[in-house]
C-alpha cells in the first residue's frame, strides 16, 4: 500500500518539477488547484437555471463588475477582485451541488459581458478597461489563513465597525472579527437611512395583535449597536426577521414609537461581516494600496498567488 501511494505521489510531483515549479507552495498549488489558467467556475444562471463554467478571471471581471462600482478607486477594486476570486475558489473546494455559485446575492452577483452592455451602455468600454485591469493586475492572488482560502465575504457598508462573524452568524472565523471602518460614514450614501410604517401595518406584518400600545424591550446588540434580539409586546423577535419584513439595510438600527406610526432608524447596509466596501474605497482614496485594505478587514491574513 505504502509503495503504491509513493508512486503516486512521485506521478504527480514528477512532472511539475520538470515543469518548472520551483517550491513547495507551487507544488501545493499545483496538486489543489490544477493549471490555474485553465480554471473555470462554476455558474448557476438564477434567471435560467443554466450551469455556465467561466474562465476564473473573466469570472472575476463580472463579479467585481456586479459588486462594486466601476467609479470606484482602483485599489478598491483590486481588493474586491482578491477576495471575490478567493470566495470563488473558497466555494468550488467546498461546494456540494453541481455548480460552485450562483450569480446573485446569495453568493456574489456575477455579470456576463453581454449583462455589462446593458448596464453600463456608452461607458461600457471604459468602465470594463478599468475593472480588467484592477483584476488582471491581481491575477491569481487570494487571501489565506494558516495556509487556507479564506472564506471572504464582504458588504456594502458597516455602522462604523465591522462585525465578529459569530456574532452575525453561526461560525465565529478567526480573521472575520470587528474592527473600525471610519470612512463609511462619508463614503457611502446608504450610511444612513430611514423607514417608517403605520402602527397598524407594523403590528400586522408581525403577526402581533391590533393595538395602539406598541411596546419594546430587551433590545440586545452586538459590541457594535447591531441588533439581535428585541420583544415586542411580549414577543421576542430575531432581528433578522425585522430586517427582512420591513426591508431594512441593515440589523443596526433603533426604533421609535410616534403617535400613528413606527419609525426605522438605519446605518449602515448588509450583514457587516468582512471587508466593507465603501470603506475599501474610503482607504484606497487615503492612500491605502488594496493588500492594506485586505489585510484591514481580514485580520491576520496574508495574500498569496497561486501560480
Amino acid at each position: 500500500m505504502k509503495k503504491i501511494l509513493l508512486f503516486t505521489l512521485l506521478i504527480i510531483l514528477i512532472p511539475l518539477l520538470i515543469i518548472g515549479v520551483k517550491n513547495s507552495d507551487e507544488i501545493i498549488n499545483k496538486i489543489k488547484y490544477g493549471i490555474y489558467s485553465n480554471k473555470t467556475i462554476k455558474v448557476k444562471r438564477t434567471s435560467t437555471g443554466e450551469i455556465v463554467n467561466v474562465p476564473i478571471e473573466e469570472y472575476v471581471i463580472g463579479v467585481v463588475a456586479g459588486e462594486m462600482p466601476a467609479t470606484f478607486n482602483e485599489e478598491a477594486l483590486k481588493a474586491q477582485a482578491v477576495a471575490s476570486r478567493t470566495y470563488a475558489l473558497k466555494k468550488s473546494e467546498t461546494t456540494k451541488t453541481n455548480y460552485d455559485v450562483t450569480d446573485d446575492t446569495q453568493n456574489q452577483v456575477y455579470l456576463s459581458y453581454d449583462d455589462l452592455k446593458t448596464k453600463w451602455k456608452d461607458n461600457y468600454e471604459s468602465n470594463l478597461e478599468k475593472v480588467k485591469k484592477a483584476v488582471l493586475n491581481t491575477k491569481g492572488e487570494v487571501v489565506l489563513y494558516n495556509n487556507k482560502l479564506i472564506d471572504a465575504l464582504f458588504f456594502s457598508t458597516s455602522n462604523g465597525y465591522t462585525e465578529n462573524s459569530g456574532d452575525i452568524f453561526s461560525t465565529a472565523e478567526p480573521y472575520l472579527v470587528s474592527v473600525d471602518s471610519i470612512w463609511d460614514k462619508t463614503e457611502s450614501p446608504v450610511f444612513s437611512s430611514s423607514t417608517e410604517v403605520s402602527k397598524s401595518e407594523f403590528l400586522f406584518n408581525l403577526g402581533l395583535d391590533s393595538s395602539t400600545n406598541i411596546v419594546i424591550s430587551n433590545i440586545k446588540k452586538t459590541n457594535t449597536g447591531r441588533v439581535t434580539e428585541l420583544t415586542i409586546n411580549d414577543k421576542v423577535f430575531d432581528a433578522d426577521k425585522i430586517k427582512q419584513t420591513f426591508n431594512l439595510k441593515s440589523t443596526s438600527f433603533n426604533i421609535t414609537v410616534l403617535e400613528n406610526n413606527v419609525l426605522f432608524s438605519v446605518n449602515g447596509y448588509g450583514h457587516g461581516v468582512g471587508m466593507s466596501q465603501y470603506g475599501a474605497n474610503g482607504m484606497a482614496k487615503e492612500g491605502y494600496g488594496y493588500k492594506d485594505i485586505l489585510k484591514h478587514y481580514y485580520k491576520n491574513c496574508e495574500i498569496k498567488k497561486i501560480n
